[in-house]
């Protein structure tokens, strides 16, 4: 039937020759999924539990930026680049702590990092790096830097779920 209507019209034939469609496949998120294993031994955080086809709906994105919107071409880049460059600075400071991932929130001229941290660092060590992080990325990056973190007594608070 779609052959016979594009028959006739033959101006809408050719542009239809360069058209390729291919049917869209949600499921195939191979990547982001973890294989189970047979003795549970895997821990799993509640953002890695959840599957890729699932951020925005029950998963929320790591970096909440403008610079990603349609037709953002001039700064796109370079936040994408401070924004890894947060992640590996926080990873360097506070090395064994972090564990969660980190999420960078950009407001207007401020830049909000929030992550859980582990409470096996002492409290006056803590808030010293706590004050360091900030100050330098606030010097690099040429903008306000605030932290937000949530202490956690021990690793199995953060578990979500066994694999």
């Amino acid at each position: 039937m779609v052959a016979l209507f594009l028959a006739r019209r033959p101006s809408l034939l050719s542009a239809v020759r360069k058209l390729h469609v291919t049917g869209l496949c949600l499921k195939n998120t191979r990547a982001g999924v973890v294989r189970r294993t047979r003795d549970l031994s895997v821990e799993l955080t509640y953002e890695q539990a959840k599957k890729p086809h699932q951020i925005g709906v029950m998963k929320t994105w790591n970096s909440w930026n403008t610079a990603n919107l349609e037709d953002e071409e001039l700064y796109t880049s370079e936040i994408t680049l401070q924004d890894e460059f947060i992640r590996m600075f926080i990873k360097g400071t506070f090395p064994v702590a972090v564990l969660s991932e980190i999420i960078i929130k950009r407001q207007c001229n401020t830049v909000r990092v929030a992550f859980l941290l582990s409470a096996i660092i002492s409290t006056v060590k803590t808030y010293f790096l706590i004050g360091y992080t900030e100050e330098m990325l606030s010097a690099i990056l040429r903008c306000a830097v605030k932290l937000e973190i949530q202490t956690v007594s021990s690793k199995k608070d953060v578990v979500f779920r066994r694999i």
